[in-house]
């Protein structure tokens, strides 16, 4: 098979036209790369964000996720995306591209013969348009 392939690359070779003028060539010009800012959203003083975002989940995965723009917070339990999209819109003024949802069941715990119950939530993982951030951790 090394045969068929080595007569087809010479076949290529000698398709490609070489385009010089009076030996100088002909070098076109790349145009820069514009870098496309997301536009900011303004933030409500007055909305229903508290009760939709519980609060931030900050643990050692959520803060490598925050480098890819994502971020992680404990929900109400009967909230959806949507309001999960507007509650984070509003409160940090970004804008989200989508939002994942993972509900966390509870979980049996024991010390000794007694024996306990952890109580399951729901967890959102919210995707923001990049150039964007969020300031989880402030003090």
């Amino acid at each position: 098979m090394g045969f068929f392939n080595k007569s087809k690359k010479e076949e290529k070779k000698e398709k490609k036209p070489v385009s010089k003028k009076a030996g100088v060539s002909v070098v076109k010009e790349k145009k820069p790369i514009e870098k496309i800012e997301a536009p900011k959203v303004p933030k409500k003083e007055f909305s229903n964000a508290w009760k939709v975002l519980i609060n931030p989940l900050v643990t050692e995965k959520s803060t490598a996720q925050n480098a890819q723009n994502q971020y992680v917070f404990k929900v109400a339990p009967d909230s959806s995306k949507s309001e999960i999209k507007k509650a984070v819109r509003d409160l940090y003024g970004v804008k989200v591209e989508k939002v994942n949802i993972i509900n966390l069941p509870g979980k049996i715990r024991r010390v000794g013969r007694n024996r306990g119950f952890h109580s399951g939530f729901k967890k959102a993982i919210v995707f923001i348009a990049a150039g964007q951030s969020i300031e989880i951790i402030s003090g």
